[in-house]
């Protein structure tokens, strides 16, 4: 197994961050109909914290997030050079894999699918149930990257606020620098010009 961490595309849905069955079946080396399988053989390990099925206006909102995605990337395709495609063949592919997944399921089992989401505890719970070295294993990469994926949120909710406590001394200072700058102004003006000494000869009245 090699020691890079796996492109693992965490969505937020319902507040919540999940993971795609199809997503975490590719993580876990089965077919997502393996792992939805095993799913509903054992699905009273999975409370509704654990994982939960899309609603249709969910499903279609993220197919057509995803359809944008591909949109943009293909764009971008366009304009690299030979050697940047081949050098992305082995990267762009783990960015592409829950579309190409979703493409194939959308063929096999038409608009009636809707996928299954799976929150951090779940997606543990998928790799106990699937009893195989390589979920197992790999569900170590899925838990690390929840851990990372909040850690992130955690560091940019401190940097908003602490960009609004600044925001705010700013304001709060600004409105003091302006009293002072009034009181100030006459200070600034120039100082009136003596009047000038007349140069010449002049008669005495």
């Amino acid at each position: 197994m090699r020691n890079k961490t796996p492109n693992i595309r965490i969505l937020t849905i319902r507040e919540q961050k999940v993971v795609l069955d199809s997503d975490l079946a590719a993580v876990y080396g089965v077919t997502t109909k393996r792992l939805n399988e095993q799913f509903r053989r054992n699905r009273k390990r999975f409370p509704a914290d654990f994982a939960f099925q899309l609603g249709v206006e969910e499903y279609e909102s993220l197919r057509s997030q995803v359809a944008t995605l591909e949109e943009g990337i293909s764009g971008s395709e366009s304009k690299r050079s030979q050697t940047a495609t081949s050098s992305k063949s082995t990267g762009h592919g783990e960015l592409t894999n829950w579309s190409q997944i979703a493409t194939s399921s959308r063929k096999h089992r038409g608009k009636a699918y809707r996928p299954w989401a799976f929150t951090e505890h779940g997606a543990l719970q998928v790799a106990n149930i699937l009893r195989s070295d390589r979920a197992i294993a790999m569900s170590v990469y899925v838990i690390r990257a929840f851990i990372e994926l909040r850690e992130k949120i955690a560091a940019n909710a401190a940097i908003l606020k602490r960009l609004a406590e600044i925001d705010k001394t700013l304001l709060e200072h600004d409105t003091a620098l302006r009293e002072i700058y009034q009181k100030l102004l006459p200070l600034l003006a120039p100082p009136p010009e003596p009047p000038r000494r007349q140069i010449g000869f002049q008669a005495a009245s």
